[in-house]
Order: C-alpha cells, then sequence, then structure tokens
C-alpha cells in the first residue's frame, strides 16, 4: 500500500508541470514564434529543461501540444456561444475565432503538418457540425448543405494576409460563407425573394 501511495501526488505532479509547460509555451510561442528557446520556456514554466524533454521530447510535440490546447479551448467555448447566441451568429463568432488562431499560429504551421493535428481537426470539425446543426434546427440555416460543404468553404481563412489586414480578410470572407449558408439564401441569389 505504501508504494501505491506516492504515485497519485507524483503524477499530479507531473501533470502540472506539463500544464505549466504547455501555458509558458503557448505565451512564447505567441510572442516571439515556434523558434523560442526552450530553456526559457522551462525557466517561465518553473521547471529544468530536463523536465521539459520528458514531457516534450521534440520541438514539434511542444508545438503540437500547444496548438491542441488553444483549439481544445476554441471548441469548449463553443457550449457558451451556443448557450448565450442564436445557432446562426454562434457559428459566425466560432469562424471569427478560429480565424484568429489561425492567424496568430500561422509560425506553428510547419510543426503542424510534420506532426498531424488529425485531433484537433476533428474537435473543429465536431464544433462547426454541431453549431451548423443548431442552425439547421432552428430554421436558419439551408437543410440542404452538409457540414463537410461548410468547412470546405472555409478553407479561404487558412489563406489570409497575415501582413494585411487579416481581420477585414475574415470578415468578409465570414460574411460571404453565412450569407450563402442562411435559408432561402439560392432564392434570393436568383432575385425570388427580397433581402432580408
Amino acid at each position: 500500500m505504501n508504494e501505491q501511495g506516492p504515485a497519485r501526488p507524483v503524477r499530479a505532479h507531473a501533470r502540472r508541470n506539463r500544464e505549466r509547460l504547455v501555458a509558458a509555451a503557448l505565451e512564447e510561442f505567441t510572442r516571439t514564434g515556434k523558434d523560442a528557446p526552450l530553456d526559457g520556456i522551462a525557466r517561465a514554466a518553473g521547471v529544468g529543461i530536463g523536465t521539459l524533454y520528458r514531457h516534450f521530447p521534440t520541438r514539434e510535440s511542444l508545438v503540437l501540444a500547444a496548438y491542441e490546447h488553444e483549439v481544445d479551448q476554441l471548441c469548449a467555448d463553443a457550449a457558451d456561444l451556443l448557450a448565450t447566441l442564436p445557432p446562426d451568429r454562434a457559428l459566425r463568432e466560432f469562424m471569427g475565432r478560429l480565424a484568429g488562431l489561425l492567424v496568430t499560429k500561422q509560425h506553428m504551421s510547419q510543426a503542424l503538418r510534420s506532426g498531424g493535428a488529425e485531433e484537433s481537426y476533428s474537435k473543429v470539425y465536431d464544433t462547426i457540425d454541431t453549431l451548423f446543426t443548431a442552425g439547421v434546427a432552428a430554421g436558419t440555416l439551408r437543410a440542404d448543405m452538409e457540414t463537410a460543404d461548410v468547412v470546405r468553404a472555409m478553407g479561404g481563412l487558412l489563406r489570409l494576409d497575415v501582413a494585411g489586414d487579416w481581420k477585414g480578410q475574415a470578415d468578409r470572407q465570414i460574411r460571404l460563407l453565412m450569407d450563402g449558408l442562411y435559408t432561402g439564401a439560392p432564392a434570393r441569389a436568383e432575385g425570388r425573394e427580397p433581402e432580408r
């Protein structure tokens, strides 16, 4: 029994170290890019460099963990959006926040491609599905579209010009997409219904 006693605190301590490392990495990667010194990240987390490497054997694994943490938070916040906004507005807001994440984390893109972010993609896809399905059920979004169509149409958010007015670009891209998703959009486009 004594042998099992210390195991839990050690695991909890290791989990806290990992969480502090991810938080410090997020701050440093956002501020200075994915090439931020790892020893500085370890210092900011209050651990040694050996602890960092025990949790994240490569820089790419740390970059990926930091990105996944942000995606988890973004997707978790979608439930609050849906609870406080109509589904179509919740979807629009989520797209805006996703665009912000993609732009501010562009410096991580190479590591994400090489490390694989399939789990994060699945979480984003499922969140969009929840928001879009709620909009269809509320009668504000078109039922003749599928979640996969929406996700494909959002591809333009991956091509925002970071050096330019990316927020304006994102807003126009999202507005264009949402206008096409509203109920009656095909009829309005063909002039059979007046604009709302």
